[in-house]
């Protein structure tokens, strides 16, 4: 297992889960400069713990359209992965919004405040590079 350096810590990069590809446009149209979106519908596909650990945060759409499963992907890095790395969710209906909660997501929004909750979370954890 290759180990993080320094420098691979020090980037600044955030995982994107939606199917919605109109709202992931206008993410990465607003994101600012230095900042890099992932975008995954599976986080095995970035690799293991540390990899994951290396992202300042997930946002995480509940409105999958049937293209992945929010609740697993909080599940995963709550309880399997065991990881702190913040899920900002949003979309998703109160009974799923709920769901996430007890799997133990951050935050909720509406899908129109994620450009703007986007650029503030980046703002905030821009520490390092």
């Amino acid at each position: 297992m290759p180990t993080p350096t320094i420098e691979s810590r020090k980037h600044r990069k955030f995982i994107l889960v939606t199917a919605d590809a109109s709202l992931a446009a206008a993410l990465r149209a607003a994101v600012p400069g230095g900042w890099q979106i992932v975008e995954t519908h599976e986080l095995e596909q970035l690799g293991g713990f540390q990899d994951i650990l290396l992202h300042r945060f997930i946002l995480l759409d509940l409105d999958s359209g049937g293209a992945y499963d929010p609740l697993e992907i909080v599940r995963r890095v709550r309880m399997e992965l065991m990881l702190n790395v913040p899920v900002f969710c949003f979309g998703g209906d109160p009974s799923l919004r709920d769901q996430a909660r007890l799997a133990r997501a951050d935050r909720f929004f509406e899908r129109g405040e994620m450009v703007g909750k986007m650029k503030l979370y980046c703002g905030q954890y821009g520490w390092g590079g």
